[in-house]
């Protein structure tokens, strides 16, 4: 696989000055999150407790969050045989807001092996702060099998700062749901194929995939219902409390924040390009994928490096 471009980045929101709260253009009125998904995608556990956590971080971000502007043929889409759907929005934030973006992801598709349903919920932040960023996804490949990303991604070198260690890390107790996790025995430890993903979690990060066996489909909905859902709503409550605002970040120099800066644009396109960019056109027909990813694009200002062809296969799974 060629490199991939890094600069512009993928997702860099409109300057803040350019953004506006309302807009005098008429639209239609849009299914709500819950109607829309729930219609479009097959029942999962993993998926309502996706849809719970991001109702509740829109109520948590109320006004701090502009309008969807994304279009109705890339909040829902699918495959021309039908056999896999997706959805995908993006939501930057109001002038004043520590938020740059929040994105979700939703993707259900057909593969030789059964399905995979993939499920992200990501809230970046700008640099009014230097607080994490939040990271939630979820992979399941059958009723038996889950893997588990939940993080609050760094956003200083951890070495270097053990004060940001202190006040989003230990003092938060942010660790203690990974521990209750994995003292489960269906738990083992996930490590991603992509040694660069690796290196942008926290030490605290829940990376984990769950895997209750033959006949397991019942003790997994009850992993689901309870630790992790437990988990994911623990560390959504501390980045809702600790982390999202102006007044949350610590104490940065400007050169610290130039580094700050610099360092989110690489996290950002190199993240969400390797998950979205890479996974799009193999799981989805080119042009839905470029319809897509033209999106992002147009919303970014960001050019795709190499050509979609040539991204080749995806190195998460």
């Amino acid at each position: 696989m060629q490199a991939l471009s890094l600069s512009p980045p993928l997702l860099t929101s409109p300057p803040r000055s350019l953004r506006r709260k309302s807009s005098n253009t008429f639209r239609a009125p849009r299914m709500d999150r819950h109607a829309r998904i729930s219609s479009q995608f097959p029942p999962l556990l993993h998926r309502d407790l996706a849809l719970e956590l991001a109702s509740l971080m829109e109520s948590r971000l109320g006004s701090d969050l502009l309008p969807s502007s994304v279009p109705d043929n890339v909040r829902s889409f699918q495959n021309q045989s039908g056999t896999s759907f997706g959805s995908l929005d993006i939501r930057y934030g109001a002038p004043g807001s520590s938020v740059d973006f929040l994105l979700e992801s939703w993707l259900h598709c057909k593969v030789p092996t059964g399905a995979i349903d993939i499920t992200t919920l990501l809230v970046y932040q700008n640099d009014s702060t230097d607080a994490p960023h939040f990271n939630l996804e979820f992979i399941q490949a059958g009723p038996t099998s889950l893997v588990l990303l939940l993080d609050l991604i760094p956003r200083r070198d951890l070495s270097f700062c053990p004060d940001y260690i202190d006040t989003f890390y230990q003092d938060t107790n942010v660790d203690k749901p990974r521990q209750d996790l994995e003292k489960l025995p269906q738990v083992v430890p996930y490590r991603s194929p992509s040694l660069y993903i690796r290196s942008i979690w926290s030490p605290t990060a829940i990376l984990v995939s769950i895997n209750c066996g033959e006949g397991g489909a019942t003790k997994m909905e009850e992993i689901i219902k309870g630790t992790v859902a437990s988990a994911a709503k623990e560390v959504l409550g501390i980045w809702l409390e600790r982390c999202f605002g102006t007044g949350t970040g610590t104490e940065m120099g400007e050169e610290e924040r130039e580094y700050m800066i610099r360092r989110d644009r690489v996290v950002k396109s190199k993240s969400i390009e390797i998950d979205l960019s890479a996974n799009l056109p193999r799981l989805f027909d080119p042009d839905v994928a470029n319809r897509v990813i033209a999106e992002i694009c147009t919303k970014s200002t960001f050019q795709l490096g190499p050509s979609l062809g040539q991204l080749g296969p995806s190195r998460k799974f």
